[in-house]
């Protein structure tokens, strides 16, 4: 047996099985005399799992991949190395996940007026901060600067090699508009820029200049947070 899983069974066994708990104390049924939220992660998690060790590979779970962020981006086979947890039981855990991302997406309003980088974030985060790997995605605002849609362009390595110009500037000027917000994510979950983001951004900003499309900003994403490049002033120093 590996230290790591001699450290779940240690830290699992501080809980109680489910069916030790009294009937009043059991994860499903307070769930449904007093609402999801009186109970803890480790709890709700429980609900999903629904085995009589369900607290503690719950517990297993949060210890392993740290966060909730964590678990969505585990993979099958990743969850599968928690005691317990087999093929039902991961796939249970990445159905619960999937439900909450789409959840979030369709909880925003795609059409919404962009006022701040914030703004932009709200749209871009739920679905971008849990890519495994990295995307290049292009926002279209009309006049207004409402949201017209977002195209992803690239997938994979985002350097400043890889982005053409033309490309990111093509279905800009064929909708017509006359401004735009560039994002991508980093996998790692640090949304701090490299000096690779910067170029690309500066590149961006003046052949925007030069078609008369504006570059509003250029996010950069991690693990639920972002980093604003024209707040920090990274690619935007002509402007």
């Amino acid at each position: 047996m590996s230290a790591e899983q001699t450290s779940f069974i240690h830290i699992a066994d501080r809980h109680p099985s489910v069916r030790e708990l009294p009937a009043t104390e059991q994860p499903i049924n307070r769930l449904r005399d007093y609402g999801p939220g009186s109970l803890s992660t480790i709890e709700i998690l429980a609900c999903i799992l629904q085995t009589p060790d369900a607290l503690h590979q719950a517990t297993n779970l949060l210890v392993r991949f740290g966060t909730l962020a964590g678990i969505v981006k585990a993979t099958e086979s990743q969850l599968k190395e928690i005691p317990g947890v087999g093929p039902v039981l991961a796939a249970r855990v990445k159905a619960a996940c999937e439900l909450g991302q789409r959840f979030a997406l369709e909880s925003t309003d795609p059409h919404m007026q962009i006022r701040s980088p914030g703004d932009a974030a709200v749209i871009l985060l739920p679905e971008m901060s849990m890519l495994e790997r990295e995307h290049f995605v292009v926002v279209f605002l009309d006049t207004r600067n409402r949201i017209l849609s977002h195209k992803t362009l690239y997938t994979g390595t985002i350097n400043s090699s890889i982005v053409r110009i033309g490309e990111v500037f093509q279905e800009a000027i064929r909708r017509n508009v006359t401004s735009i917000i560039v994002a991508h994510n980093h996998p790692s979950g640090d949304p701090n820029p490299s000096p690779e983001d910067v170029s690309l951004t500066r590149r961006l900003v003046e052949a925007g200049k030069l078609i008369e499309v504006d570059v509003l900003d250029h996010l950069v994403i991690g693990n639920q947070k972002y980093i604003s490049m024209r707040e920090r002033g990274l690619g935007f120093e002509s402007v």
